[in-house]
């Protein structure tokens, strides 16, 4: 039985979906007839990509058309429902180029509660981010989530509504508005996998709505869960084995003999609390298009799409990466242009290097995380041996037009060694022995590390671990706050310069270090992670702008690195072009502009290190120094103090 606005039968689908809602269309009064054709005009630009992504996941479904006319009917009572300064965004943004590849972005991230106290006071921290510098800020999960742990706020128990501890979703619009009016794109969290068990779909599912319970991946028993736990990945092993976990329904008061408990099983890939959602299902993806435009609405610019390799799930596979996640990004991607198209996706896939690239593409993820040239920055300090980082940046590197990445030095997470066990092994480095070293190495377990890092999810046994920690504490600055602070910098010099858009964990401008009482809290205790999310230091940025202080060498390293960046043209877009030092101890790369090119030097030895006339023989003989305009004599070779960088202007000499 057809719902309402279902599609008559018999008549060919595309053009039936197109006749079918410019009808729905035209009957709709709430908007005007320029309006209108706004939405019908991006309508017949992008329906062919709505109708063969949602095709390549759903087409063998009888209601298939009837699923392409409600995705298009959800972009639709967004495009009507959103503010009209929004809309004004869309159509700048439509036809320029993307403003994350321009050398002015630079962005920041934190935690409202953690940096602001609320959104009130975060409200009151905009000028700062102005002073910083910033055009891009990314707020941490501040939607309603369980008491307790909630994984950082990755459990969302409504996308709709904010923590009320943190302020509401009209203050959120709000503090949108006034980024928006000092030129910085608010950054939101878009949970993908998961919901938190407390969301008002998993609380039906529990009490047995078999609606929604088809949201959610629940079996009645053992038998399938021991099928799929054959082959997929387990995340968290001390939270639970496997990837399932029971269904506790005494929690939505449904009543069950103690001796009988329910006998249902969901999937939960992360945490116990964290029920990951049914995308086989076609109203979970009608569902989280409208929660995506919602927060579109409420003046988000970019959407932080987590654990989205995990999305989709596949007997007898991993369960990651699978080719219907892909399509299914491609299908929201469309959603989004029609309704929002001044909204970008970010993903965030710490997969293997072959798969984070496939994320990175125009028609899915406009913007990535790139872990490789994190993971690799930390390799090369700990090692003082940049030959994996050197090769990473000449072969995957380049992204397609209309992309880039987002370089960072640390996140709220864990950081893990995503390296390609192939790309060590051509440089003669077992990958799995290498990961060991850098585990003891930043755990300090290593003779001779200058590191205070912190395990998490070690396994003693085999030596597996990730690690965490601040920049700061990671690079050593409560040991040795001189080489700490050259190694602090050099490491953003990386983030500010390769191409892409560079993020800095607010805190680490100011050299903050791990949190000594993150332990106390028992919500966290289990979670080292938290030792590298310390509360906003009064103390620390106050002494910014003394620059006889740690704090104030740091902070006016890295606001002196964007200001060079901004006034440097080849430091638009996101070319790079490899450049061999000959110097195991020295990264090189170039930047190149219209007619000149900037070569970036880093040495991430403990030592001086020189790169030689000879090598540097194809640049013309003088060249000039980014930041104090000192020219410099190339046929001399260049000197690097230990962790330090140059960026230098040079002319071809061919």
């Amino acid at each position: 039985m057809q719902h309402e606005n279902s599609i008559p039968q018999g008549l060919d689908g595309q053009e039936q979906v197109l006749q079918f809602v410019r009808e729905h269309l035209l009957r709709d009064t709430r908007v005007d007839p320029e309006d209108r054709a706004v939405f019908t005009g991006r309508l017949t630009t992008h329906v062919h990509r709505l109708v063969t992504s949602l095709y390549a996941v759903y087409g063998s479904g009888p209601g298939f058309w009837d699923t392409v006319a409600q995705a298009v009917l959800t972009a639709w009572e967004a495009f009507v429902a959103r503010p009209r300064d929004l809309k004004d965004l869309d159509r700048r943004r439509e036809d320029a180029q993307p403003w994350f590849t321009s050398r002015d972005a630079v962005g920041g991230v934190c935690y409202v509660d953690r940096f602001g106290g609320d959104l009130a006071g975060l409200r009151e921290r905009i000028p700062y981010f102005r002073e910083l510098g910033l055009t891009y800020l990314h707020l941490m999960p501040l939607y309603e989530a369980p008491e307790g742990n909630s994984d950082g706020g990755y459990a969302v128990s409504s996308y709709r509504h904010v923590d009320p501890a943190l302020g509401t979703m009209a203050e959120l619009a709000e503090f949108a508005a006034l980024l928006r009016a000092q030129g910085i794109a608010l950054v939101l969290d878009f949970v993908f996998n998961h919901t938190s068990n407390e969301h008002a779909w998993a609380r039906a599912a529990a009490a047995g709505d078999p609606f929604y319970e088809r949201f959610y991946w629940i079996y009645p028993d053992r038998t399938m869960p021991d099928e799929f736990e054959l082959t997929a990945r387990e995340i968290f092993p001390d939270d639970h084995p496997g990837v399932f976990t029971r269904v506790d329904s005494t929690e939505v008061g449904r009543t069950l003999s103690p001796l009988h408990p329910d006998p249902r099983w969901v999937w939960t890939t992360f945490h116990r609390f964290q029920w990951d959602l049914n995308y086989s299902n076609p109203h979970v993806f009608h569902a989280m298009a409208a929660e995506m435009l919602f927060l579109a609405n409420h003046g988000a610019q970019v959407l932080r799409l987590d654990a989205v390799a995990f999305i989709w799930k596949q007997l007898g596979t991993s369960c990651e990466s699978q080719p219907q996640v892909h399509d299914l990004l491609r299908a929201f991607n469309v959603v989004m242009a029609l309704a929002a198209p001044a909204v970008e996706f970010k993903s965030e896939a710490i997969v293997h290097p072959d798969e984070v690239i496939r994320y990175i593409q125009p028609d899915q993820c406009a913007l990535s995380y790139n872990p490789l040239q994190m993971a690799l920055t930390w390799d090369a300090l700990a090692t003082r041996d940049v030959r994996m980082l050197s090769a990473a940046l000449a072969e995957r590197h380049a992204t397609p037009e209309g992309t880039a990445w987002v370089n960072y030095v640390r996140s709220h997470d864990d950081i893990g060694w995503t390296f390609s066990d192939e790309d060590a092994a051509r440089l003669g480095i077992a990958g799995h022995d290498h990961r060991r070293f850098l585990n003891a190495f930043y755990t300090g377990r290593h003779p001779g590390s200058f590191a205070h890092g912190v395990a998490f999810q070690d396994n003693p046994r085999t030596g597996d671990c990730r690690i965490c920690g601040t920049t700061a504490s990671l690079l050593g600055l409560e040991t040795e706050p001189g080489p700490a602070v050259d190694r602090i910098l050099l490491a953003y010099s990386l983030a500010m310069s390769t191409g892409g858009l560079p993020l800095i964990y607010l805190g680490d401008e100011v050299g903050q270090l791990n949190d000594a009482h993150w332990q106390e809290n028992p919500d966290n205790a289990h979670d080292a992670r938290w030792v590298h999310r310390p509360l906003y230091s009064e103390a620390d940025y106050e002494r910014r702008h003394d620059l006889f202080s740690v704090q104030g060498r740091i902070f006016g390293g890295i606001r002196g690195m964007i200001t060079v960046r901004r006034s440097t043209p080849e430091f638009d877009g996101t070319t790079l072009i490899p450049f061999d030092t000959h110097n195991d101890h020295v990264l090189g790369y170039q930047r190149p502009g219209g007619h000149s090119v900037v070569l970036c030097l880093a040495n991430v030895s403990d030592w001086s290190q020189f790169v030689t006339g000879e090598t540097l023989s194809g640049f013309l003989p003088t060249a000039t120094s980014l930041g104090d305009d000192e020219r410099v004599d190339l046929r001399a070779g260049i000197l690097l103090e230990a962790h330090g960088f140059r960026w230098l202007r040079v002319l071809p000499a061919v």
